[in-house]
């Protein structure tokens, strides 16, 4: 199956899954409220702090089965692998549960600032988020193998169909049981034991059968613990730039203003459906282009992957964060809600933007093994991230943490670039910087701000507001389109068959 297809399919399955999970968003928030919404984003929190006891394993584990498709590995020594990752990542997983639930009541006592929910309703919550951790942290390791061999179509069936399930069923046992955050997540820990099970079958069933059983063997574990090492390094830093913040937040703010600052990030993150389906597809190819020795392809591939992504992320940043107000009342429905939710995402979508248009670099300096820099410019980032959220947040609330999350984002992008190009593609840099990114960007950029002054403030029905919106967006994406090399290459492949004359 070509790249293009496989990228597709992720945008499919993914696409679909975060309209399952943001649109019925405002359904929970109505049966629950903002305060257990504030849990929800506390778990979200959590599912990411957890990834720091991965070690490397699961990243680790999708380069090598990457390996494994350009025959760098036998039947025998992958199976071993896995099977020594799945070992550990089972411990991993009932320790992970052991955990959380040991610190359900004193993170609902002492570090939550509730006012409606009772310490007791928040530490059952708790209890049941760690249930759920576990599971997912299995569905994890599988689900990196599966993108390592490739099978993105499946996974994005998978991802679809499991999103419908949790966003409908959840909206059915909310009304039909009981409006309680406790039946949220048993709900949600039912969801993930289906998923990962799926995950673990479908796997098994792609690798071909070894000659001896598969074990437990150090010797696998050797021959990958530098890379494993290097990128456990890097999944400490990037979860603490990607979440000191919340976690800090979750005890600076009430747990209502927490809410509210978390169904903000929510909104932004469903950014993250442009940029993971193109990163996931990108790596493993990038990987074995390397592994064969192709540095022509390499860099080729390199600069089609970065404008991909600058044509798809670029105009959904864009137009969320300009129009953020008019989408998120037309989401909502509440103007308190818009009101405290629409700041937070005009100024976070441009640091999330920037954060995913490093992926396709990041992913070129993991398929050549180096992760050094990665981990130079994430320990300054969070050494300034850190300090800067507990000065400006309390005097500025939940939009001082965003300005901080641009401006960490802006200077990584700067720095990392200009020293990646040193190493590894040292003819590259501008074109990347220029015909990827700033003259696409630029391009939408006006496209946007013609459209905000068309809109200005004159009030719109719901259905032109929607049909204004909906046009915008395809007006600027195709002129981000446009003004990359990719775009303008498509567009001359479609002229003919635009054009075709009648018989």
């Amino acid at each position: 199956m070509s790249v293009e297809r496989k990228v597709i399919a992720n945008y499919l399955g993914g696409g679909w899954a975060a309209l399952m999970a943001i649109a019925f968003l405002p359904l929970y928030i109505r049966y629950l409220g903002i305060e257990s919404y504030g849990l929800i984003g506390l778990f979200t929190t959590l599912q990411a702090w957890i990834l720091l006891f991965d070690v490397g394993l699961s990243p680790t584990l999708n380069r090598e089965m990457a390996r494994f498709s350009a025959h760098l590995h036998t039947p025998q020594s992958i199976r071993d692998l896995l099977r020594s990752m799945e070992i550990i990542y089972a411990a991993m997983a009932i320790l992970l549960s052991l955990l959380v639930i040991g610190c359900a009541h004193w993170i609902a006592s002492d570090w939550l600032k509730a006012q409606t929910l009772s310490v007791e309703e928040m530490s059952h919550a708790l209890a049941l988020m760690g249930l759920i951790i576990s599971f997912q942290w299995m569905g994890t390791l599988y689900r990196s193998a599966l993108l390592g061999l490739q099978h993105q179509v499946w996974l994005s069936l998978l991802t679809a169909g499991m999103a419908t399930l949790r966003a409908v069923g959840t909206l059915v046992v909310l009304a039909l049981i009981s409006p309680t955050v406790s039946v949220f997540f048993a709900f949600q820990c039912c969801i993930s034991v289906l998923e990962t099970g799926a995950l673990t079958w479908f796997l098994h069933r792609q690798l071909p059968r070894p000659p001896k059983a598969p074990k437990f063997s150090i010797v696998a574990l050797k021959s990958v613990w530098r890379f494993a090492a290097g990128l456990t390094a890097v999944t400490i830093l990037a979860t603490l730039l990607t979440q000191v913040d919340k976690l800090l937040l979750s005890k600076l703010l009430p747990l209502d203003q927490f809410g509210y600052f978390s169904l903000a990030v929510t909104v932004a993150g469903a950014l993250s459906v442009m940029i993971s389906p193109v990163h996931n597809v990108a790596f493993p190819r990038l990987t074995e282009l390397i592994a064969a020795g192709n540095e022509e392809g390499f860099a080729r591939e390199y600069h089609r992957f970065a404008q991909f992504l600058s044509i798809t992320v670029l105009p959904a940043a864009l137009i969320l964060s300009v129009f953020s107000k008019e989408i998120i009342l037309l989401w909502t429905q509440d103007v308190a809600t818009t009101d405290s939710v629409a700041p937070i995402v005009s100024v976070w979508i441009a640091g999330t933007a920037l954060n995913g248009l490093m992926h396709i670099p990041y992913a070129a300096q993991l398929a050549h093994g180096w992760i050094k820099l990665t981990i130079t410019m994430n320990i300054a980032a969070v050494l300034l991230m850190v300090p800067a959220v507990l000065f400006w947040v309390p005097k500025f609330g939940g939009i001082a943490a965003a300005w901080i999350w641009v401006a960490i984002n802006s200077g990584c992008a700067f720095f990392v670039i200009t020293a990646m190009h040193t190493r590894i593609l040292r003819l590259e840099k501008r074109p990347w910087f220029f015909q990827d990114v700033l003259q696409p960007f630029a391009a939408g950029a006006l496209v946007t701000l013609a459209l905000s002054i068309v809109h200005g403030d004159s009030p719109m029905t719901r259905v032109s507001e929607v049909g204004f919106l909906l046009g915008g967006a395809l007006v600027v994406t195709l002129t981000v389109a446009i003004a990359t090399p990719l775009g303008m290459k498509y567009l001359r492949a479609s002229r003919p068959l635009i054009h075709k004359p009648k018989k």
